[in-house]
């Protein structure tokens, strides 16, 4: 598969003081090291994969953790199944990217998540982020629709989003 140029990323809004972005995994065109290149570019402190290794590996960014690491990008990688929403299994690698996210987020820096496309997993990773910061989760589905249509596919993503809403923090 040739490669095409892919913008890093997809979408991007704010959350507090700092930026979400969305977009498909690198390399999933056929260009991983431009794509990473783009991405490291933006410049991304935290990645969200959504995808397990199997997706990972078939888009030639089998060893983008390490690739990440590498350029001082913090990673947390929830292996959910395309189209699909986490469950009780995954609530503790959720906990942890989720604070990782909103740390980073508190200091005025940038998350991204990807999936394969960047659509469903990853829009509902976002759409959870923003529920969890005080967000409406229809609010929140309009605005980062506003900026990646595809965000949120499946109606058990949405449900799985719209809980971590918690009212406005204090």
């Amino acid at each position: 598969m040739a490669p095409y140029p892919v913008k890093y990323p997809a979408g991007e809004l704010a959350l507090g003081t700092g930026i979400l972005g969305i977009g498909p995994m690198p390399g999933r065109a056929g260009g991983y090291e431009a794509d990473l290149a783009a991405l490291l570019r933006w410049p991304a402190e935290l990645v969200l994969s959504m995808t397990g290794p199997d997706e990972l590996e078939m888009a030639g960014a089998g060893g983008l953790g390490a690739d990440l690491a590498a350029a001082g990008v913090s990673w947390c990688c929830l292996p959910i199944a395309n189209f699909g929403a986490p469950g009780p299994e995954h609530a503790a690698l959720w906990a942890e990217a989720s604070a990782a996210a909103h740390a980073v987020l508190a200091r005025g820096g940038k998350v991204f998540a990807h999936c394969w496309a960047g659509c469903g997993r990853s829009g509902m990773a976002l759409m959870r982020l923003m529920c969890e910061a005080g967000e409406k989760p229809t609010a929140a589905l309009l605005r980062l629709r506003a900026v990646r249509p595809c965000a949120v596919e499946m109606p058990a993503q949405r449900a799985w989003a719209a809980a971590g809403f918690v009212g406005v923090r204090t």
